[in-house]
C-alpha cells in the first residue's frame, strides 16, 4: 500500500499531478477541497456540520476534517493506497492523521512536495483565474497572501515529516509530463 501527502504551495500542480499518480499506481486521491464541496452537496451530516462552521465564516474544526477523511478511507477498504492532497495542513492535523491511520494499521509512506518559485506560481494562478473564474486566482496580492498563509502554517510540516524520513522533495517547474516523470522516479526509487 503506497499512503503519499502531496504537498506544495498553490499553483504548484498537486490536483494534476495527483491524476497521474492515482492512474500509475491505482491510487485513491483524497482533496479536502473536493471532499467538503461533496459532502456538503449530498447533505451528509458531517457537510451539514462543516457548512454550519463555513456560514459562519468559522474554520472546520480538524476534527470534522479528519471524520471525513476516516468515512473516504473505509468507502475503499480495497484500495491499493491513498493520495492525500489539502490535508494535512498543520503539524497537529498530521499528528490526528496518523492517529487515524495507525488505528486502520495504515501509515503515510511519504510526503512529496511539489516545489517552485513564488513568480513562476503567481504566472500559473493568474493564467489559471482567466479560464477558472477562481476570483482567488485572479488577483496577484490575494494569491501572495495565501502564499504568506502557506508559509506560515503549512511549510513546518516540512520539519515534521523530514523528522520521519518521509519528506520528499521535487523540482515543479517544467512540463507536466517532466515534473510527472521525476515524481514516479522518485516514488519507484522507494
Amino acid at each position: 500500500m503506497i499512503n503519499i501527502v502531496l504537498f506544495g504551495k498553490p499553483g504548484a500542480g498537486k490536483g494534476t499531478q495527483a491524476e497521474f499518480l492515482k492512474i500509475k499506481y491505482n491510487l485513491i486521491h483524497i482533496s479536502t477541497g473536493d471532499l467538503f464541496r461533496n459532502n456538503i452537496t449530498e447533505k451528509t451530516t458531517l457537510g451539514i456540520l462543516a457548512k454550519s462552521y463555513m456560514d459562519k465564516g468559522n474554520l472546520v474544526p480538524d476534527q470534522v476534517t479528519i471524520d471525513m477523511l476516516e468515512a473516504e478511507v473505509d468507502k475503499n477498504p480495497q484500495a491499493k493506497g491513498f493520495i492525500f492532497d489539502g490535508f494535512p495542513r498543520t503539524e497537529s492535523q498530521a499528528k490526528s492523521l496518523d492517529a487515524f491511520l495507525t488505528r486502520k494499521d495504515i501509515k503515510i509512506n511519504f510526503m512529496l512536495a511539489l516545489e517552485a518559485d513564488d513568480n513562476e506560481l503567481v504566472k500559473r494562478l493568474l493564467n489559471r483565474g482567466k479560464s477558472s473564474g477562481r476570483i482567488d486566482d485572479q488577483d496577484e496580492t490575494k494569491i501572495r497572501n495565501r502564499f504568506k498563509e502557506y508559509n506560515k502554517k503549512t511549510s513546518p510540516l516540512k520539519t515534521y515529516y523530514k523528522n520521519q524520513n518521509k519528506f520528499y522533495s521535487i523540482n515543479g517547474i517544467g512540463t507536466i509530463d517532466q515534473i510527472t516523470g521525476r515524481l514516479t522516479k522518485l516514488i519507484d526509487s522507494l
